[in-house]
């Protein structure tokens, strides 16, 4: 399930603002940045793109700007392999020009809406690729959802959980000596380390990643995959 969630209000609750539920009866477009408008001509959809069309969404009646990942990824699904929540994918732009568009935007008063990934980050993000290097039962890889398999050789699966999209949830590492090691946890594809929201590191991120994009003008959140953080951690097979 995926939902969206409203930057909260610092008055008091007896008096929220006025527009506290604006979002409830928006028009929100949607916009995947790299196949929207090219700004610069290099084929590929940008920021600078967006920004010149600005005035034409003004003019459709449009109160908000959904943003599909606009981070920095190796695309592996689309933008939501997220390997810095805090930065712009160089094909699209700088951090600069997206807080000159959300100025711009709210300025013509559309408001801006980005999407946030908290079940996984890329498989290219600085935290997996320290829990690879770290290994087995370092405080890096209690970030994520590494696990023995089973048997005496740990090869078989640890749970037989299918995946959103196909295939296994469940990949198999190798350990430094070359030999299999663990498997890591992947609710959609294997460039998608699922992140274990157990831990306070996890939780201490993702409201760091709100602050600074809040700080930047933000008004609000799509949250993805909502309902798929929380797991078990006895990670019962399915019936």
């Amino acid at each position: 399930m995926d939902t969206e969630v409203q930057r909260r209000s610092t008055a008091p609750a007896a008096t929220p603002p006025a527009d506290a539920g604006w979002w409830r009866t928006a028009v929100i477009y949607q916009v995947y940045v790299r196949s929207f408008a090219d700004g610069n001509g290099d084929g590929i959809g940008d920021l600078a793109g967006v920004r010149s069309r600005l005035g034409y969404l003004k003019s459709l009646g449009v109160d908000a700007l959904w943003f599909n990942p606009w981070y920095p990824s190796p695309l592996a699904d689309g933008g939501y392999d997220v390997q810095d929540y805090r930065g712009i994918d160089p094909r699209f732009g700088t951090l600069a020009e997206a807080e000159h568009l959300i100025e711009e935007a709210l300025a013509l008063g559309i408001r801006t809406i980005i999407d946030i990934v908290p079940n996984h980050i890329s498989s290219e993000h600085e935290w997996f690729q320290q829990a690879l290097t770290a290994g087995p039962g370092s405080p890096e890889r209690e970030r994520f959802w590494f696990h023995p398999g089973h048997g005496a050789d740990g090869a078989g699966i640890p749970t037989d959980w299918v995946s959103s999209f196909q295939g296994a949830t469940w990949t198999r590492t190798t350990d430094a000596d070359g030999v299999p090691g663990e498997w890591y946890l992947h609710l959609f594809t294997p460039e998608q380390p699922d992140l274990n929201w157990n831990h306070p590191d996890v939780r201490r991120e993702h409201e760091d990643v709100l602050r600074f994009w809040f700080d930047r003008g933000v008004a609000g959140v799509r949250i993805d995959s909502a309902a798929l953080p929380v797991k078990d951690p006895a990670l019962p097979n399915l019936p």
